[in-house]
């Protein structure tokens, strides 16, 4: 493999790839709030999430231990990019937090914004985005600040799994990889999954994928 030439570069942001998530919390008044979240990663059955520290959502989650922190975390598809855009100008915080970009403004009701659709939680009190495949329903074990100050780190133990049937391999626990894909957020920009190049020897869904095969000579 020949070595590839390299630039320095000093881009703004550092979005690799992460999937979008909709977290949902409760507000003081007992309302909820829905949130779009571009930082993203799983552990286990932990979910850590990195957001705006002048947010709603870091409001509600350091209001205190208890059930001011459970949380649903929804993972919307590809082409529910443009609802999730709805929500990316709101907040739920009213002043709007000095920090926030300009366009920024404050919504109380996010779901009737966006579009999306409350449905109730089994385990939590937030509820779930009923138009998203797969939901989580998990509480902020541990919410921290990070090391610039700006932003809130959140390890999210994951209590129940909600996934459409169309998603999950028939008889199994297993999410079905080539059935569902994420909505992917790279560098600002929306995308969606493309064709599955291969497996790890860790798949437990490796079967219903097709091996590549070298052509027969001729």
């Amino acid at each position: 493999m020949a070595p590839t030439r390299h630039v320095v570069i000093e881009p703004s942001i550092l979005y690799f790839g992460t999937p979008v998530v909709l977290l949902t919390t409760e507000n003081d008044d007992g309302s909820f709030n829905l949130a779009p979240i571009s930082s993203a990663w799983a552990l286990g059955q932990v979910v850590v999430l990195g957001l705006g520290a002048d947010g709603q959502t870091a409001h509600n989650l350091t209001a205190g231990p208890g059930p001011r922190r459970e949380l649903v975390i929804s993972l919307p598809a590809p082409d529910q990019w443009p609802a999730v855009e709805r929500l990316a100008p709101l907040t739920g915080r009213d002043p709007v937090p000095a920090s926030k970009p300009p366009a920024c403004r404050f919504e109380p009701d996010k779901f009737a914004a966006s579009g999306f659709s409350p449905a109730p939680s089994h385990l939590v009190g937030p509820p779930r985005v009923a138009e998203c495949a797969l939901q989580l329903e998990a509480y902020a074990d541990r919410v921290r600040l990070d090391v610039s100050g700006g932003f809130l780190i959140v390890e999210a133990a994951v209590r129940r799994v909600h996934a459409s049937p169309d998603i999950v391999v028939p008889g199994t626990d297993h999410v079905d990889p080539a059935a569902w894909s994420p909505l992917i957020y790279n560098f600002r920009h929306y995308f969606g999954l493309g064709p599955e190049r291969g497996h790890t020897y860790r798949s437990e869904t490796a079967a219903m994928t097709a091996e590549p095969t070298t052509p027969a000579p001729r």
